[in-house]
């Protein structure tokens, strides 16, 4: 696959895009959301599939000419039952958002209670949080973690007893544990409540069997295709035996939900993309990629510690990992982590740590993880020098504070970005991470 036609058509495009190969083959991508497509992926992604309508379900299309859409989408749900050992899976959701979102809609009416992890503790904005939808067109009551980055199942007892949810997830976008999942339904079972498992980080650990499948415990499932699983953007809905057991209409009101609910047209090439990465997830070699993906993530836990950094849990048991920046920077450093580790080619996010002293926009903790590092071949033993160079770029910018005053902010930062580019140990150390990572291939099609 070449860049040719889109080169003669649109150059500045073109452009962009070898811009962004070179950045991902040059640098290391440690955001534990993000990862690389196979390029048979890329290839279904990228396919003439993109030119269909297909509003409505396999059999049962607004539009005709759907005969091999209708086979594509069977296929990609057959594949996901039988991989996640669920009775039912709508393939059509956007995203993930959209798919939590669905969920909503399908099980629940405009001002009933819903319990999910907050945000500031890891928990998604879907899950409940304030400026959703989800906690502004339901009655949201968030519970929380311990200090030591653990789901608090007393203080969620309590809620339930308080509130009486109809809806309850477990799931969240900063978490270092194993999901608890039968905790979470012995709750929900308590009160009757729907259990929901967003399992969008996880999945792809799932299906290696380096994480615990929520298939037994929840009613409803809900995943992105994008993280763990190797895909392309999209999101699954999932219902278990146990859900139609609680409720034989479920699976309809799911898929009246995502459509006519919210969607329109499900988008063609996605799905068959989709099909393909649960193709490549029920090989052999999946089930290895995704217990070293753990392997990797434990053993870069472990070397910063040994670099004295402070871990949430200390440790982890997936795929991520949250440092506390707080005896480095103090409240609110997590930018300047992120910003410096960048411009030297590792490539992490800021997030708000149990216990938040600062916010959201300015957090105290970078969120790092190994999915893509361990999709481009690296080992435990790459994991040791990655942890030093982290070391490294944060001892030299440690001496960065958050001002106080939200108006002093914006020039200390303009200063701080200035001092960065012109620092030679960051620049040094941008060398080293490019000479290594050229050294691993990018699991992409050459393009």
């Amino acid at each position: 696959m070449t860049l040719d036609p889109l080169k003669n058509t649109d150059s500045e495009i073109a452009a962009l895009i070898i811009r962004e190969k070179k950045r991902q083959k040059e640098g290391l991508e440690m955001i534990p959301s993000e990862n690389y497509v196979s390029d048979a992926v890329l290839q279904a992604m990228g396919s003439i599939l993109t030119n269909k309508y297909s509003e409505g379900y396999p059999k049962k299309r607004y539009y005709g000419g759907n005969v091999n859409i209708d086979d594509i989408e069977e296929l990609a749900r057959q594949r996901a039952k039988k991989l996640f050992n669920v009775a039912y899976v709508n393939v059509q959701p956007y995203s993930g958002s959209p798919a939590n979102l669905a969920v909503y809609l399908a099980v629940l009416k405009p001002g009933d209670t819903v319990m999910g992890l907050d945000l500031t503790h890891g928990g998604h904005l879907t899950h409940g949080w304030k400026v959703s939808a989800t906690g502004i067109f339901y009655n949201s009551v968030q519970y929380h973690v311990k200090p030591d980055g653990r789901v608090d199942f007393d203080e969620l007892k309590k809620l339930v007893k308080k509130y009486s949810p109809k809806l309850i997830w477990a799931g969240a976008t900063a978490y270092v544990y194993q999901y608890e999942f039968d905790k979470f339904a012995a709750i929900a079972d308590s009160c009757g409540a729907y259990f929901a498992a967003d399992i969008a980080h996880t999945a792809g650990l799932v299906i290696a069997g380096a994480h615990m499948n929520p298939a037994k415990y929840s009613h409803i499932i809900t995943t992105t295709t994008h993280k763990t699983l190797r895909g392309p953007r999209g999101g699954m809905i999932m219902v278990t035996r146990k859900g139609i057991k609680k409720d034989p209409d479920l699976p309809a009101k799911i898929d009246k939900a995502v459509f006519p609910g919210l969607q329109g047209g499900p988008h063609d090439h996605t799905t068959a993309a989709i099909a393909v990465a649960l193709h490549e997830a029920g090989r052999p070699a999946f089930k290895k990629y995704g217990r070293q993906i753990v392997r990797n993530a434990q053993k870069l836990a472990g070397e910063l510690i040994k670099n004295g950094f402070k871990l949430v849990g200390n440790g982890t048991e997936n795929h991520l990992l949250l440092i506390d920046l707080n005896p480095v920077f103090g409240p609110g450093g997590g930018f300047f982590a992120e910003y410096a580790l960048d411009e030297a080619g590792i490539t992490l996010n800021k997030n708000t740590i149990p216990g938040e002293l600062s916010s959201p926009y300015y957090p105290s903790g970078v969120r790092l993880g190994t999915p893509a590092l361990t999709t481009r071949g690296m080992k435990e033993a790459d994991m040791v020098k990655i942890a030093r160079w982290i070391k490294n770029i944060i001892d030299t910018v440690a001496v960065s504070r958050l001002p106080d005053k939200k108006e002093d902010r914006k020039e200390y930062i303009i200063r701080f970005k200035k001092e960065i580019s012109k620092n030679v140990k960051i620049k040094k150390i941008r060398q080293e991470v490019k000479q290594f990572a050229v050294k691993f291939p990018v699991f992409a099609v050459d393009i």
